[in-house]
């Protein structure tokens, strides 16, 4: 099959054309995507994608044959307490939910038109080597603070996955899935934030410690949406739907490598 792949030189587009060429597909491939993970200017960023979406979108729809729409979103849409699944709408009283979701309902609404649309929501602690989601601004400020830090008591939980597990729902959802589809690249349902940032200062050899909300945007500066968000996510429709099992490493264990990769990138490190 011939698959065109935007933002194919990234974190998770680098392991999306791995795993196309590696099944035997042909690859067409651009380097940019629509959505530009700039969060200062979040509401930018889901207008060109939805732009983007409707123009790939009706390119599919008036052509003949069989054609997959695959398109990328977030667990984060559906953040929360409770568990969430794949069947759940975007809940659109969270802010990055009203600006994101959108881009969801666009693109499966697609599948009127003969379209096999689907949605990949990848969960905040997608990780792998790199930079690896939410865990790598915690990594980042824990080595420019020289402290660990959580909020609170720290047990609120982020969904995780690995990019090559994700890179594996990607590819099967081309494939196979059916029209209006949304899966959950998740591997762990929830990681305590405490968990991870104590991995982080067990491993850097700095102190773990927890911080009072008050003290978020001052520690976290721009990440300070993140350490305090509830975003607990099930992928076991998923792995019925399309018969993947994660199987790549969890994000406490890729936690050396996202701290070698900061550390890599640090000014004088090369």
């Amino acid at each position: 099959m011939r698959v065109f792949v935007t933002g194919a030189t990234g974190f998770i587009g680098t392991a999306v054309v791995k795993e196309l060429l590696s099944a035997g597909h042909q690859v067409l491939a651009v380097i940019h995507l629509a959505f530009n993970a700039n969060f200062s200017d979040f509401a930018g960023s889901c207008a060109t994608d939805r732009a983007a979406i409707t123009a790939l979108g009706s390119t599919l729809a008036a052509a003949d044959g069989d054609h997959a729409f695959v398109i990328t979103s977030g667990t984060m849409l559906l953040v929360g307490d409770d568990l969430a699944d794949e069947d759940e709408k975007p809940r659109m009283t969270n802010p990055m939910a009203a600006l994101r979701g959108p881009s969801e309902a666009l693109c499966l609404d697609f599948a009127k038109h003969d379209v096999r649309t689907s949605v990949v929501r990848l969960p905040p602690t997608t990780h792998g080597p790199g930079i690896s989601g939410f865990t790598g601004p915690l990594v980042m400020t824990a080595v420019e603070k020289g402290i660990s830090a959580y909020v609170g008591d720290g047990e609120n939980r982020w969904a995780a996955g690995h990019r090559d597990d994700a890179a594996r729902i990607y590819r099967l959802a081309m494939e196979k899935a059916e029209p209006e589809s949304v899966f959950h690249a998740v591997g762990e349902e929830g990681v305590t934030v405490k968990e991870i940032a104590t991995e982080i200062g067990n491993k850097l050899g700095i102190p773990v410690v927890s911080i009072g909300p008050e003290k978020l945007e001052e520690h976290f500066g721009w990440f300070a949406f993140g350490p305090m968000a509830n975003n607990p996510a099930s992928s076991k429709k998923t792995q019925e739907r399309l018969g993947w099992i994660p199987a790549s490493p969890t994000v406490l264990e890729d936690v050396p490598r996202v701290i070698e990769f900061v550390k890599s990138q640090a000014p004088g490190a090369q």
